[in-house]
């Protein structure tokens, strides 16, 4: 362990201490009572979280205490004297509970009230508008969940832009997203998995707008109820979906200088029957990115390669996606939700690059010096289908629940490539390639959950679940032939993949209090992996044989009072290698920086330790800091290779690099973040999240090119409420350079400023957005370096952006606070 780290969790240690020992110090008049309860919808029995609750002094009526539900419904008021009380119970939507008489005669009693069931106040709902704030950031007992609905300068934009404002995820200049350091995620979107995000997650996250995403959850330390996959933890994207009665929905569009975008939602309800429909749209218009690069390369006689490129790239992207699904509650314990999903994404990009090469010998005197320029382009598509249905039956005991669901996604995708390379002066085409990939990826999973109260306050879960997936992927490549002026079939570069893989798992897991000191919940998952595998180029076929894993899950909570917890929680983790990872297709589109799939993937294991501290304060705001620890063994990571001669099927190449994907060894990441919200007045509020962390990464490809360095992020966001209808935000984000095995990838900042002016009813609004309105260019410098040779590169990328957007919400009712759906169950993943 370095100094620093010592240094950084002797302070969280400091920081955790303190709030503790004021917790423990209630005032002189407070006794050691409580009075705990469940609040549910009497007619779907679901939990209604973020209910208030108030406790008063049944004699004179003053507030003694209150709180709000958690997410199962479940709510406490501690420290309480010997007294009369009153208890009121409220939630939108639903007629007040009111219990008169509620006394406390002993100081250390404990008065259960057991499942309160709220009736919907159908007078009050039928014509009056309901909004009720949520916070924008609310930490769960196993997730976080930022509130995408309450944030300015996200508006108008993408997925993406979102996420860079989660405490512990990171996002590049160019999409890729990273969870506290790690890129291997899970993505789900409204809990369940999708094939989407199997082509370019960066894509379909860049294609998702703003103004279509309800709340982002993350799970960083999953229990043995989720998937093991995914080694940084989970982001699951919920889409907009209103559960009120009535017909209801909201248009959002937005126009702008770097991207355009829009989705309309509709919802329907009637009695226990709800439908809903989406479809939704963006456009990345087209911008020219200049970029230049050097690499310097030397071989094992000594002689020296120098290639300097120099262009331009213009590149767009689309995407549409598209839905309908529906919830149907039947004699109160029986529940069905399904859903159809339609998505579609492209890109395309065309290039001009201006190229020389030249070799010297080992005393620096020149032996060859070639000047060209390439031509490039490429396109990828993608569509997919996701089909789910899901059946919940619930119990006459509390929380005894039945849950089945079936989930299915298809997916197809055709990426094209060409390059033309012209040599100087005499203008001749000497190189070419035609290339077109389509692959399919379908997934299907089957899963039973079931959780059984075993004892007061102690909850059983089990179930199963078995996950089957397809791929496959034939790459069609023509070469250029001198002789004949003609492209001709290139049999050493054309191949085909199909892998099938199945998991199947089960899982344990229970959940207790160990006296009054913490909660416990203890788990563990067993995946049984099995890969069947078959690549025509391969010199034999070599089958993996099928592998067990077991992934244990601790997590330990302590409540200190109703304003203050502390969580300590491990878990194991695992990472496939997913269908971009495999394809073994060679792109030899830029044949001095190839690019190509590696089959020969084995899955990443991964193991973390995650200690965290929040801290509510009513009148203030809230803060939280968190501090992990994350091992992972078979580390896969980009990698590049240098070859001074390289031969692919009958091609000979020279002074040419290789990327593709590696298990590098073993990297290690210790890292601490800090969040924190602060209303400084009744008008303005700051909140600011920080990340540090050290990456220690043990190189066993190239033995001795060791790593160690600091990564970290901060972002402030600044809101100011000039009124009830108008109000501004800034956001300013700064990621510093990752390092990786290999070399430094570029830092990146970006700054939004926003204004949002709402109609007098609240029902429509318009926002203008800026996006890095000083700077036209994001400088990004990249450099690699290995056994072999050095690269540095710099791509110049237009970032600058302004838009505007209009959002109009119809429908009698508006719930911004709202239960999670019925049915969208991500434990179940």
């Amino acid at each position: 362990m370095t100094g620093m780290t010592r240094i950084a969790l002797y302070i969280i240690g400091l920081l955790f201490v303190t709030p503790a020992i004021n917790a423990q110090s209630p005032p002189a008049a407070a006794g050691s009572a409580s009075i705990a309860g469940k609040i549910t919808d009497s007619v779907s029995g679901h939990p209604l979280e973020y209910a208030t609750i108030t406790l008063l002094d049944q004699k004179t009526g003053k507030t003694i205490t209150g709180t709000t539900s958690g997410s199962a419904g479940i709510f406490t008021l501690d420290n309480l004297p010997v007294g009369e009380y009153q208890l009121v119970i409220e939630f939108m939507g639903f007629r007040k509970y009111t219990r008169h008489h509620l006394s406390i005669t002993k100081k250390a009693a404990i008065i259960d009230v057991k499942n309160i069931q709220l009736s919907k106040d159908v007078t009050m709902l039928s014509g009056v508008t309901v909004t009720a704030q949520a916070k924008l950031i609310d930490n769960k007992i196993d997730k976080l969940v930022f509130n995408a609905e309450k944030d300015l300068t996200s508006q108008g934009g993408v997925a993406t832009d979102i996420l860079k404002k989660v405490p512990q995820v990171s996002v590049d200049v160019d999409g890729n997203v990273e969870l506290s350091g790690s890129s291997s995620i899970r993505f789900l979107i409204n809990g369940k998995p999708s094939t989407a995000f199997g082509s370019s997650i960066a894509d379909v996250l860049q294609s998702i707008p703003a103004s279509q995403i309800k709340s982002i959850e993350v799970i960083t330390n999953p229990g043995a109820k989720y998937d093991a996959q995914g080694l940084g933890g989970i982001i699951n994207i919920i889409l907009k979906q209103n559960t009120a009665r009535g017909i209801n929905g909201n248009l959002s569009l937005t126009a702008g200088t770097r991207m355009e975008n829009g989705s309309f939602n509709f919802n329907a309800r009637k009695d226990n029957f709800g439908f809903n429909a989406f479809i939704s749209g963006n456009t990345r218009l087209a911008v020219t990115t200049p970029s230049t690069s050097l690499r310097t390369s030397a071989d094992t006689t000594g002689k020296k390669a120098l290639l300097s490129q120099d262009g331009t790239h213009r590149f767009t992207r689309r995407g549409i996606e598209s839905g309908i699904g529906f919830d149907w509650t039947l004699k109160k314990k029986n529940s069905f939700t399904g859903s159809f999903n339609y998505n579609d994404f492209d890109n395309s990009g065309t290039g001009f690059i201006n190229q020389s090469q030249s070799v010297q010998d080992i005393t620096g005197n020149p032996l060859s010096a070639i000047l060209s320029y390439n031509r490039t382009g490429s396109s990828n598509k993608f569509h997919n289908a996701d089909v789910s249905l899901n059946y919940k039956r619930s119990f006459e005991k509390e929380d005894q629940e039945l849950t089945i669901g079936v989930n299915s996604s298809f997916g197809n995708s055709v990426g094209v490539s060409n390059n033309d390379q012209y040599l100087l002066p005499a203008d001749s085409l000497y190189y070419g390639i035609r290339s077109r990939n389509p692959g399919h990826e379908n997934e299907t999973q089957v899963q039973v959950d079931y959780t059984q109260p075993v004892a007061k306050d102690v909850l059983l879960g089990v179930g199963g679940k078995a996950t089957f997936l397809d791929i496959s992927s034939n790459a069609a490549v023509n070469s250029y032939s001198a002789g004949d002026k003609l492209y001709l079939q290139d049999t050493s570069l054309s191949n085909s993949l199909s892998y099938h893989q199945k998991v199947y798992a089960m899982y344990a897991e229970i959940s207790f209090p160990v006296a009054s000191l913490f909660d416990v919940k203890l788990g563990s998952r067993y995946e049984r992996t099995e890969t069947n595998s078959f690549y025509s180029h391969a010199q034999s076929q070599v089958q993996a044989p099928g592998y067990n894993t077991i992934v244990p899950s601790i997590f330990f909570s302590k409540k200190l009072g109703n304003d203050q917890v502390i969580k300590l929680s491990y878990s194991k983790r695992i990472e496939r290698p997913d269908y971009g990872d495999l394809n073994p297709f060679i792109n030899t589109s830029d044949p001095k920086n190839i690019v190509a799939g590696n089959p020969y993937l084995q899955p990443e294991i991964g193991q973390r330790y995650e200690l965290s501290y929040s801290r509510d304060f009513p009148a203030i705001g809230s803060f939280m800091i968190t501090a992990f620890y994350r091992n992972n063994g078979h580390d896969i990571q980009p990698y590049t290779k240098y070859y001074a001669e390289l031969q692919i099927g009958d091609s000979l190449y020279h002074n040419v690099s290789v990327s593709t994907r590696e298990n590098i060894g073993t990297e290690k990441n210790t890292g601490v973040n800090l969040f924190a919200n602060l209303h400084v007045t009744p008008k303005f509020s700051l909140r600011g999240n920080a990340f540090v962390f050290h990456r220690y990464i043990i190189n066993e490809v190239d033995k001795g090119l060791n790593r160690r360095s600091f990564n970290y992020r901060f972002n402030m966001n600044a809101t100011y409420q000039f009124s009830a209808l108008l109000a501004a935000e800034f956001f300013g984000n700064f990621n510093s350079a990752r390092n990786e095995v290999q070399g430094k990838y570029p830092s990146f900042t970006t700054y939004s400023i926003a204004v949002r002016k709402l109609s007098r009813n609240k029902k429509m609004s318009l926002a203008l957005t800026a996006t890095n309105p000083f700077n036209n260019y994001v400088n990004q410098q990249l450099e690699l370096y290995g056994a072999n040779f050095t690269q540095t590169s710099l791509r110049r990328i237009p970032f600058r952006s302004i838009g505007i957007n209009f959002t109009w919400k119809f429908g009698k009712l508006e719930f911004k606070k709202e239960k999670e759906e019925s049915g969208v169950d991500l434990n179940a993943q």
